[in-house]
């Protein structure tokens, strides 16, 4: 049998807080959103001034990273190629980009989806999240 590193709510927190404070430091207002590697809600955050939809987002930016261990960008720029029937995938909806993987040795964690700024910023700050793991 094999093992994996898994996160603990203490990583899950460092995350949210860098995250948070890369999103306040831009003036961006944003829902910073954590799940694990099967996709499941770990961490939800909706700064100040961020938009109720963002909410629904993040956490489904997260959960499409998480599931095709890969950034949700991805799945954005295989549609806007013109595969537009992968918008039928089961199990995942947010085809966006702005969710991003948490990786270590080859292993998914988890992943970290934001939703409320522009994409590449969105992004960004899931990256800004992640790097707090020093993985």
């Amino acid at each position: 049998m094999q093992s994996k590193p898994m996160l603990q709510l203490s990583d899950v927190k460092a995350v949210a807080q860098a995250a948070e404070r890369h999103a306040t430091q831009n003036n961006w207002a944003v829902t910073i959103a954590v799940v694990d590697d099967g996709g499941h809600l770990l961490w939800l955050q909706r700064l100040d001034g961020a938009a109720a939809i963002s909410a629904h987002i993040a956490p489904a930016k997260a959960h499409t990273a998480a599931l095709g261990r890969r950034e949700s960008k991805v799945y954005e720029e295989v549609i806007n190629g013109g595969r537009s029937s992968f918008l039928s995938a089961p199990a995942i909806s947010g085809m966006l980009e702005g969710g991003v993987p948490i990786m270590k040795d080859g292993s998914c964690l988890g992943a970290v989806g934001v939703s409320g700024v522009k994409s590449a910023e969105d992004a960004e700050i899931a990256r800004a999240g992640i790097a707090a793991l020093g993985l």
